[in-house]
């Protein structure tokens, strides 16, 4: 009861409370993972906490596992969706770390690893978790968003990338960190915009290349016009995308690099596909397939009957006709 006689009560209040909150509270790392035992788990205060609210950081937890061969510390973050958790994975991306195997987004270190299971980034310290290993854990997971990733990485050409350099940006904490030289006000991230970042190898020094995605041709083609007035930019338009290289120390390879940035629309139908019951022909086959089966099925089941009935009075004398006489009463 929360109320009595008109009056809430504190133990009613602390109930209600802890009612409301439990989604915030509920903790992400479980009691056992990897033959060990957790031994303590707390809420972590990221820094660069601009960035993370723009990525959709929504809770992060940290976990001490014990009790085993290999004790380790892991870090939990859920965030809303998987481009949010995409965005994340590559900005805190250890430099040296490997691809791993764990997932589509996976690296390993020496001695933990990285990996995003749908909108969670997970990293491991003192401990290289197996797939097997991770799958119950992964089941246990509340609030998995499983959308694709964008396909806007995708876009960004592989030749003489240089490794761990991508960055995917959501809003204005990212550019500034990340592409200080192209202002807010020209992406517009109020328009829908992401983009995403990369550097490659020239014979002089590396190059930026950033594409940016808006929802429709026609606005990118006027935020290509504002890219255009940076000084020293160069940019292209293809589709929904905008490509922009900052200042290039060589604009020749600045426009090579340009030139391999090419939308591919992706066009899907929602047609209902026909199948054999649609064809008329087809029908009518069918239905004089039925009425076989049924004529056949009663066929049978009469000659079953008269065999039956025939058998049962096999050797039986005839029973006489019963007569009424209805004529002895007029």
């Amino acid at each position: 009861m929360l109320w009595s006689g008109g009056v809430t009560t504190p133990r009613a209040l602390a109930g209600l409370a802890l009612l409301l909150c439990w989604p915030a509270w509920a903790t992400i790392w479980p009691d056992q993972l990897g033959g060990c035992l957790k031994q303590s788990s707390k809420p972590l205060a990221p820094v660069d906490r601009a960035l993370w609210d723009e990525d959709g950081l929504q809770q992060a937890e940290q976990a001490e596992y014990a009790g085993c061969a290999s004790p380790f510390q892991a870090e939990a973050y859920r965030l809303k969706d998987t481009t949010g958790a995409l965005a994340a994975f590559e900005w805190r991306r250890p430099a040296e770390g490997r691809p791993s195997k764990l997932a589509p987004l996976a690296v390993e270190t020496g001695d933990g690893a990285m990996l995003v299971y749908y909108n969670y980034l997970l990293q491991f310290t003192g401990w290289k978790p197996g797939a097997d290993a991770l799958r119950p854990f992964f089941e246990t997971l509340r609030d998995v968003n499983q959308a694709p990733l964008p396909e806007l990485k995708d876009y960004l050409p592989s030749g003489n990338l240089i490794p761990d350099s991508e960055r995917y940006l959501l809003g204005p904490a990212g550019l500034e960190k990340f592409e200080p030289r192209i202002p807010p006000s020209v992406a517009a991230f109020h328009l829908s915009a992401e983009a995403a970042l990369a550097k490659y190898r020239t014979k002089s020094d590396p190059l930026q290349l950033a594409i940016f995605s808006y929802p429709t041709p026609q606005i990118a083609r006027q935020r290509l016009a504002e890219f255009e007035k940076l000084p020293g930019a160069m940019a292209k338009r293809s589709g929904p995308l905008v490509a922009v290289i900052v200042s290039p120390s060589d604009p020749d390879a600045a426009e090579r690099l340009l030139s391999q940035v090419r939308y591919q629309a992706n066009i899907t139908f929602n047609e209902r596909v026909p199948t054999a019951r649609d064809n008329v022909a087809n029908l009518i086959l069918a239905i004089f397939s039925l009425i076989g089966v049924l004529l056949g099925a009663c066929l049978v089941i009469g000659l079953t009957f008269g065999f039956m009935r025939r058998w049962i009075h096999w050797g039986r004398a005839e029973e006489p006709m019963i007569l009424l006489h209805l004529e002895d009463r007029r």
